[in-house]
């Protein structure tokens, strides 16, 4: 297939990139609403780490089999399919009154988005060369940045009048309309040949014992499913237990940070191209790039209440250098295997997403238990998943062998 160019490669990005958007937006939403949820539900920190992991659990169970589906029948149709899931899983979500309706509909929201990054990844792969595909894969982030941006300071400003509920009312028809722009944008997929579905169990055994799916896993587990669970929820409550901030300065505080990554990812699609050019590889990025997300964690669970939004900024900005490890995973492998070679990898990530989002929650209640206070505790937990994170850079260097 010939890689596509200009107006017709801009128009498939679009396409996908409006629903990449809303599904960024759903999965950092809890971070702005956390406070109401808190006065409203009276969520305690582990259930609010499994209110926004839930998202992650329904997202990263369809991985596996929406790689294989991709590969099969499509990124188009089949990313259509399952955003049925997610608008049912906003409506849901807008009319439960307890919290095991909010975590099923959350678990639904997720499963129905599982397809909003790996179906254009995949796209891509077919379409565009090695080169656009860097810049794709960083410009697509930017989008979703966008949406996380959209879930700060604009959500918090409509949730007097809408209330969090009417927000979800408002996501459910925004989805609907983004499946038809999508259907209108995006080429139909291309019918693969007999001999380019392999069954799924062979290829995912390839996949999982690849050397370069072995050495990056750990780092995608710790440091990218870290990321963004700290961006999706708990730089929030870092910023109002810890640094003492209200919910409104939270939520500008987030902005911040959304706006730190969109410009960063956007910086990323422009670079990339350029140091592939020069023969630097994105293993070399890594190497390279990694030890700085560690020594900024470090410093901001030293500094505590003094680690306001630049700090968590900085080192958000710092770990996105994990996000072209994607693109060059999904290069080593046939074309035919994009999809579930990319699933797989992002089910490692959402599985640190989950792990990392309700751990956090998890080792703040039980240290609060134990009579830590709770800003203490926080830096505690913290403290545990630097120490993971560090961890995963040792096996990604000793692995180079």
């Amino acid at each position: 297939m010939s890689a596509l160019q200009g107006r017709a490669a801009a128009t498939l990005f679009l396409g996908f990139a409006v629903a990449y958007f809303l599904s960024a937006l759903l999965r950092a939403v809890t971070a702005t609403l956390a406070p109401a949820f808190s006065a409203d539900l009276g969520l305690a920190a582990g259930e609010l780490g499994l209110l926004a992991g839930a998202y992650f659990f329904g997202f990263a169970a369809m991985q596996l089999p929406l790689g294989s589906a991709i590969d099969r029948f499509g990124p188009r149709r089949v990313q259509f399919t399952l955003m049925l899931l997610a608008v049912a899983g906003c409506v849901l979500f807008a009319v439960a009154r307890g919290l095991p309706a909010l975590l099923a509909a959350r678990v639904l929201i997720g499963a129905g988005v599982a397809a909003c990054l790996m179906a254009p990844l995949t796209a891509f792969r077919h379409r565009f060369s090695p080169a656009a595909q860097l810049r794709a894969n960083s410009w697509m982030l930017m989008t979703g940045s966008l949406g996380m941006l959209a879930s700060t300071l604009p959500v918090q400003w409509l949730l007097p009048t809408l209330g969090w509920r009417g927000l979800f009312w408002a996501v459910a028809v925004a989805l609907a309309v983004s499946m038809a722009v999508m259907m209108r944008l995006v080429p139909r997929d291309t019918p693969p040949s007999p001999s380019a579905a392999p069954a799924a169990p062979a290829g995912y055994r390839e996949i999982l014992r690849h050397p370069l799916f072995l050495r990056l896993a750990p780092l995608a587990l710790f440091q990218y499913g870290g990321l963004i669970a700290v961006q999706a929820l708990w730089a929030g409550p870092w910023l109002t237990q810890v640094g003492g901030r209200t919910p409104t300065e939270a939520a500008a505080g987030l902005f911040t940070i959304n706006a730190a990554m969109l410009l960063t990812f956007l910086a990323w699609g422009a670079v990339m191209p350029r140091l592939v050019a020069r023969g630097v590889t994105a293993l070399q990025v890594l190497r390279w790039g990694m030890p700085l997300p560690l020594l900024l964690l470090a410093h901001n669970v030293w500094a505590g209440a003094d680690a306001g939004p630049w700090a968590w900024a900085a080192w958000c900005v710092s770990c996105t250098c994990m996000s072209i490890s994607q693109p060059a995973l999904a290069q080593v492998f046939p074309s035919a295997q994009a999809g579930r070679a990319l699933s797989a990898y992002n089910l490692v990530i959402f599985s640190g997403v989950f792990a990392v989002q309700w751990g956090i929650g998890l080792a703040v209640d039980a240290l609060q238990a134990a009579g830590w206070a709770e800003p203490a505790a926080f830096r505690a937990a913290f403290a545990g998943f630097g120490v993971g994170c560090a961890a995963a850079y040792a096996w990604f260097l000793w692995r180079r062998a």
